[in-house]
């Protein structure tokens, strides 16, 4: 199978278990959007339904859990949370920081810029992996 998911972290790495992993998407499509975490199963599968319940559980434990670490250190104006998996289909999560004067706002981010805006500083690593630790400590998912 060639997933680029399956093969690759999918971004820099900020937590993982055996299960799934939450990255800092890094490519250029994410440039104006600071912040952009994707949380992926490591598993190959394609659709939510295709995890047993415990796992899907866990799952969206994790991906809340990067929207509260990303609220507390960015305070965007709305967090955006997408499952699309039309271009790769391997399960995973976009979490996004969203501001009312970003380039796309209140469009998705895939869609055509509305206005330039200028970038706001990204999180560091270490800054936005404590951030996601200490939330995922709240629900016993610890790395």
């Amino acid at each position: 199978m060639d997933c680029e998911l399956c093969t690759a972290p999918g971004g820099d790495l900020l937590w993982e278990d055996a299960s799934c992993r939450v990255v800092r998407v890094v490519d250029s499509a994410a440039e104006p959007f600071p912040g952009f975490c994707r949380v992926i199963w490591n598993p190959h599968v394609a659709e939510m339904s295709e995890l047993a319940l415990a796992d899907a559980r866990h799952f969206m434990d994790v991906v809340f859990a990067t929207e509260r670490a990303l609220r507390r250190i960015m305070l965007p104006d709305k967090i955006n949370l997408a499952s699309l998996g039309n271009v790769v289909p391997h399960l995973h999560w976009h979490v996004i920081p969203r501001w009312r004067d970003d380039s796309h706002f209140p469009a998705p981010i895939w869609a055509t810029a509305q206005r330039s805006a200028g970038l706001r500083p990204a999180p560091g690593h270490a800054v936005l992996r404590c951030a996601l630790e200490t939330e995922l400590s709240t629900t016993n998912h610890t790395s």
